[in-house]
């Protein structure tokens, strides 16, 4: 089947596609949780599901669940369709992925296939370009100017003003006077006669031009380091946001997995009690004709099994709608079917301790205040720079036949207005101490939810462990109700009586090896090292029966 990933840039789809070639591995203290690529083969009952029609084998037939990983090799990005909302995908690619799935399996493929990964990490790539981008924000600038003009120019000059003017000024200027002479001409007159009152003045052309320029600051106080080092702190926030994000995918995953098992299991239950009932019905149908019981014991056993057929259709919707769930988070169109069993280890666990210094040293909530406060102390230092001037070289130069050029240096120091450089200076030492405050309760709260965690890891196990007597009794008790309805010594009644007993114990021990491993995962969780649960998983000595039912 066909599987979708969310949109992403060409490089960052291959960059992602290396990436999940390896699959995350927590870490410990000193060690590297490793994980096993293949399950324990377990021996499971497969029966039919109803919307597979290409499933024939019967029920309780034992199979090894030994399939291996799906390859997911990528086949070239292109544009898939996904399969629960029906919307193309650009930048993605197929993966086949079989409906029969382990937990490690599952885990690997939520990493390929969900939206949310996706689009975290489309945001770290973004944030992680927009630093690249800042980085060259001091190199020098280089660029070119090319221009061209055509102009035509028509208009009329008018020059009474000026040729009144002139007149005055050479008529007024012969000092001392000269004397009127018959043959000297009057200059004043002579120069307004050449001079007249408009001119039409008429131009056209055109002109070219270029040139080349560079500005280069060559010292900037520190802004540059600075703004880089708060898109850098971003970064480190947007990874912790995935980082935390991805856990809380892994919880879910493995509380719809192992809800799923546990449906399945009580599915399962429900109809062992039917069939059980059924032999009783129809036992009571004979003692009813030979007369060993009333007409009262034999509608009981029918009102028992009719019961009992309605609690097995409602189990059989559940664990449907159970698989369901786990189907569209790993965004297939048909059912999942898990292969891991629910667990319970009988081994304790470390000290509380060792899990609450794994989570002061893992947890992605940590990772995002410290990212904080690196935001804080580089918007800090970009405020303190505003104290200090901004140093340019700039050069610029014709290119023509004759050029000319002009260069210099230039110094510039902000005296008054903008940001009032006090009030940013204070608030980006109010953001720091936010932060180192931040990290103090957030710390606080980790621990508490670590040692939670741990003991309600502890409790689940002690109650699986002390209901292990009750399923005993019970299934001693109903055995020995079976033999009496035979012999005649007891009732249809009391027969139900006891399955239902059995069925309760064995419920509530299924529901309480549930609630250990979700709790497991939860404490897991709170570490910030959610893949550590597959080396529990893997290490229990208990592991339930994995069922289907149709």
């Amino acid at each position: 089947m066909k599987f979708a990933l969310s949109t992403l840039s060409t490089a960052v789809m291959t960059t992602m596609m290396l990436g999940l070639a390896n699959p995350a591995i927590a870490q410990t203290e000193d060690t590297e949780l490793t994980q096993q690529n293949d399950v324990m083969p377990i021996t499971v009952t497969q029966i039919v599901d109803a919307n597979d029609p290409s499933n024939t084998q019967n029920d309780n037939t034992a199979i090894t669940n030994n399939e291996p990983h799906p390859s997911g090799k990528p086949t070239g990005l292109t544009t898939l369709i996904d399969p629960i909302t029906h919307k193309s995908v650009d930048n993605s690619y197929p993966i086949e992925v079989s409906s029969l799935l382990s937990l490690e399996q599952a885990q690997n493929i939520l990493l390929q296939v969900s939206p949310k990964i996706a689009a975290n990490q489309a945001a770290i790539a973004a944030s992680e370009y927009q630093t690249d981008a800042l980085r060259t924000i001091d190199n020098p600038l280089v660029f070119a100017r090319v221009s061209a003009t055509a102009y035509n120019l028509d208009t009329d000059l008018d020059l009474s003003t000026l040729k009144s003017g002139l007149i005055n000024e050479v008529n007024d200027g012969i000092t001392p006077p000269v004397p009127t002479l018959p043959d000297l001409p009057n200059f004043g007159e002579l120069i307004g006669e050449r001079i007249p009152d408009s001119y039409e003045l008429k131009r056209s052309g055109s002109t070219t031009g270029a040139g080349v320029g560079v500005v280069w600051p060559i010292y900037t106080a520190g802004r540059t380091t600075a703004l880089t080092g708060v898109s850098d702190a971003r970064t480190q926030e947007a990874r912790a946001d995935s980082l935390l994000d991805k856990n809380e995918l892994y919880n879910t995953l493995i509380e719809r997995y192992f809800k799923a098992q546990l449906a399945i299991i009580a599915a399962y239950l429900r109809d062992d009690a039917y069939d059980t009932l059924q032999k009783t019905d129809h036992m009571a149908q004979r003692l009813f004709e030979e007369g060993f019981i009333s007409r009262v014991d034999r509608l009981e056993a029918q009102s028992a099994l009719a019961d009992a057929q309605s609690e097995s259709v409602n189990a059989n919707n559940d664990a449907r709608l159970a698989m369901m769930a786990l189907q569209r988070l790993l965004r297939t169109d048909y059912r999942i079917k898990p292969s891991t069993p629910l667990f319970v280890s009988s081994r304790p666990l470390p000290d509380v301790t060792y899990f609450q210094d794994l989570a002061l040293n893992n947890h992605p909530g940590l990772q995002k205040v410290a990212a904080k406060r690196a935001q804080a102390q580089q918007l800090h230092a970009l405020s303190d720079t505003g104290y200090k001037p901004t140093v340019l070289l700039y050069g610029y130069g014709q290119v023509e036949k004759d050029p000319s050029w002009v260069a210099g240096v230039s110094a510039s120091w902000k005296l008054w207005g903008g940001l009032d450089k006090t009030a940013s200076l204070a608030s980006s030492n109010a953001k720091i101490r936010q932060a180192d405050l931040s990290e103090i309760e957030v710390s606080d709260n980790l621990l508490l939810l670590v040692e939670k965690n741990w003991h309600d890891v502890n409790n689940a196990q002690s109650r699986y462990q002390a209901l292990q007597s009750n399923v005993d009794l019970a299934a001693e008790v109903l055995r020995l109700r079976q033999l009496g309805l035979q012999e005649g010594v007891n009732t249809p009644i009391d027969v139900v009586q006891a399955q239902t007993q059995s069925l309760k114990a064995r419920t509530e021990q299924a529901q309480a090896a549930n609630s250990y491993v979700q709790s497991l995962a939860a404490l897991m969780q709170s570490c910030g090292t959610p893949l550590a649960f597959n080396t529990y998983l893997n290490a229990a000595d208990i592991q339930l029966p994995t069922l289907y039912t149709e």
